[in-house]
This record gives structure tokens, sequence and C-alpha cells, in this order.
């Protein structure tokens, strides 16, 4: 129980952990020091960051002679592989609760469907969550 308990929650609060040791550095040396303090250095810091997504996209971007289908598979392999995650994950609790399998498979398949849910919403909530903070 422990064990699941940590595998669980201290993956989830690891960045909130982070967060905390900032704003306690940044209180004490008086203030965040990597955001920018005049008009100028947040244009610098906004076309840094575009120019960073301009490269990401341009990596991400599918060769133009692959067929659509294959464009497709490969944009959604990531979701694909967490649904048979889930698949998995389900199959195997009612295995184990039928006893046909040992209760360790169960568990590790419970390890990797956590792992999945966080990928998929853990995210999404860690940036609602810090962008209501300020």
């Amino acid at each position: 129980m422990i064990a699941t308990l940590l595998t669980t929650l201290l993956p989830a609060l690891i960045p909130a952990g982070i967060d905390i040791v900032k704003g306690v550095t940044n209180h004490f040396i008086g203030g965040d020091l990597s955001k920018p303090t005049n008009h100028a250095e947040w244009v610098e810091v906004q076309k840094a960051q575009t120019e960073r997504l301009r490269v990401i996209a341009e990596l991400d971007k599918p060769a133009a002679n692959i067929s659509r289908w294959v464009a497709d598979l490969r944009a959604s392999s990531r979701y694909i592989m967490v649904f048979l995650i889930f698949i998995a994950w389900a199959v195997l609790q009612g295995l184990e609760g039928g006893g046909v399998i040992a209760e360790g498979y169960a568990a590790t398949s419970a390890d990797f469907a956590r792992s999945a849910f966080f990928f998929l919403f853990g995210d999404r909530v860690y940036r609602h969550v810090k962008s209501a903070n300020g």
C-alpha cells in the first residue's frame, strides 16, 4: 500500500516541490531573476520562445513524401500506447481477481496505468494550478 502511494504521489508532487524551492529561493534573493525586468528583455524572451517553438514544430513535422495515414499514426502513437496500457491493466485486474495470475503482474500494470494517466492529465492539471497561482 505504501509503495503504491509513493509511486502515485511522489511523481505528482515533485513539480510542486520544485516550485516551492524556487519560490523560497526567490524570496531570499530578492525576486525571480529569470523574469524580464523591462520591455526590451520581455521582447527578447518572446522572440526566443517563438524560435524555440518553431524549431520544435520543425522537428515534429513529418517528411513531405509520406502517406497521410502514416503521419496520423505517427502523431497518435503515444495515445494508442496509453490506450493499450489501459486495456492491459483492465484485463490483468480481471485475471488477478479470478486467480488466474499472480498479484505482482496486476500491480505492475497498475503502475503503468498510473504513469499513462499522469501523461494524459498531469501536465494539464499542473499548468492550470500553476497559472491560477500566478
